[in-house]
């Protein structure tokens, strides 16, 4: 008998794989050193996060029209290579396979130093010491990056009991910035930096828009991670309406979570500190509003970054082994990958590769010492995918009319066309932005993502071909390309 995956996922708990794959620790940190990787923005870091708020918002859409005709595993893989072609489908998901399975390994490791300021700021010297200790601070992250391999490879219900209570208290962690930022204004701010003898600089900043198109790029990385939705296509209970439903859910609630997180501290914090700060050193939210909060309510504040770190895991690696598990199926990758495991009914083989190559990551961090290579080639890696799926919006038409024509969102193809081609224009833009910003650095060559994320664009063009010709040689290339794999 053939084992399939199990379609076990609601409403919820897909939604929640695209919020927890979007708030991680970056909420606590991003909104605030954009003041320094942007400098100029100034009080107007609300539009930069409207700003990138739109190719995201496109980028979604164009997302849950894909996912209403083609709810399969491997999400963005599928819809390419069934919707614009086998080669760009898989190249694309490659590198983002690369760059998502880095990510997951240098969140596996920064997890560690925020546990240890927790421990810190809690009393607790001798714990807060010994997490210092490099061999420590390894063995807990590959721990760490394995239970929830663990946790992924017992299956959909375990996935589920992790999960949801894990964004739970996120949420009610980051509410308690929200609440602490609109209770607590800016005069009692000033008044407690006062009594330190310190002062808030003034300033004034006029509104520009390149300078504020340029940290919208920087904060557009904050909304990358509800294409995990799509790649658990094949987990989802009536996929053709749930999928298009849990990515508009997350990224409306994410939005909303950013701006009211965001404001709440730029209420409390003036600008002008946070800016002069920034420049300093690195900030955080619970570092800005250290001065007016009691230590016990800051220690949960880090709880809050901590737990919203720890959350990216168990989304993230779904999202990496379905695309894993995608290729094989199609057999564009070693077969044996596509195994379902009889229990289970998850695909433990690409889970335990995934948790291998992000294992790498974490390794990378610890000996090379670079922790933010792998993101930033992430960062590039969707951009280029999210690009592709507005452009295979528009082709699908023309290169599979029948798949076409199971499309239930947006269902006018001008409309299809509009929203397609301004999220390829704002798209293009925030992809130069980026390859600009990176190529620009005073860096050796492979210091840069651009080159990197090109050299394993190159490495899965090599795969891509060994095995489609293979493929082609049997005769099977145009079933396999033009049909949907099996449930």
């Amino acid at each position: 008998m053939t084992q399939h995956l199990s379609r076990q996922l609601g409403l919820l708990s897909l939604a929640a794989t695209g919020i927890c794959s979007m708030i991680g620790a970056s909420i606590y940190i991003v909104p605030f050193m954009v003041q320094r990787h942007v400098p100029g923005i100034g009080p107007y870091v609300w539009v930069a996060f409207l700003l990138a708020a739109v190719p995201a918002l496109l980028a979604a859409l164009v997302y849950a029209i894909l996912a209403s005709a083609m709810p399969r595993a491997g999400g963005s893989y599928v819809f390419a290579s069934r919707g614009l072609h086998p080669y760009w489908g898989f190249v694309a998901s490659f590198s983002q396979w690369f760059g998502l399975c880095m990510a997951i390994g240098v969140v596996s490791y920064v997890i560690v130093p925020f546990l240890r300021d927790i421990a810190a700021a809690a009393g607790w010297e001798m714990l807060a010491t010994r997490l210092e200790v490099p061999a420590v601070r390894l063995s807990m992250a590959l721990a760490l990056l394995w239970v929830f391999v663990g946790v992924n490879v017992r299956g959909v219900s375990a996935y589920e009991k992790t999960l949801l209570p894990l964004m739970a208290l996120m949420f009610v962690l980051g509410f308690i910035v929200i609440g602490i930022g609109f209770w607590v204004g800016q005069p009692q701010f000033v008044a407690a930096l006062h009594e330190k003898n310190q002062v808030v600089p003034a300033a004034g900043a006029a509104f520009s828009w390149p300078v504020a198109l340029s940290a919208g790029a920087v904060l557009f990385a904050s909304f990358i991670g509800f294409d995990s939705i799509a790649q658990a296509g094949g987990e989802a209970r009536e996929p053709g309406r749930l999928l298009p439903r849990a990515i508009g859910l997350a990224v409306l609630t994410v939005s909303g979570f950013y701006f009211l997180f965001t404001a709440a501290v730029y209420h409390t914090v003036p600008w002008t500190f946070v800016a002069a700060e920034a420049e300093r050193t690195d900030v955080s939210a619970a570092g800005l509003l250290a001065p007016v909060v009691p230590a016990g309510l800051i220690v949960w504040i880090m709880c809050g970054a901590a737990v919203a770190l720890t959350n990216d895991l168990p989304a993230m690696l779904l999202s990496v082994s379905r695309l894993l598990f995608a290729w094989a199926a199609d057999g564009v990758f070693p077969k044996s990958l596509a195994a379902i495991h009889p229990v289970r009914r998850t695909p433990h083989r690409a889970l335990v590769v995934s948790g291998l190559m992000a294992s790498l990551g974490i390794l990378g961090c610890h000996f090379a010492g670079d922790f933010f290579l792998g993101v930033d080639m992430l960062v590039i890696a969707m951009l280029f995918n999210f690009l592709l799926m507005c452009v295979t919006v528009i082709s699908i038409h023309r290169v599979n009319p029948t798949l076409a024509q199971h499309i239930t969102v947006l269902r006018n193809r001008t409309v299809q066309g509009l929203v397609a081609g301004m999220g390829i224009g704002t798209l293009t833009f925030f992809f130069m932005i980026h390859v600009q910003r990176d190529l620009s650095a005073d860096l050796p060559w492979y210091f840069h993502s651009t080159w990197m994320w090109l050299l394993v664009m190159a490495a899965g063009s090599v795969v891509f071909l060994i095995n489609y010709q293979q493929i082609k040689a049997s005769g099977r290339a145009t079933e396999i390309f033009t049909n949907l794999p099996s449930e």
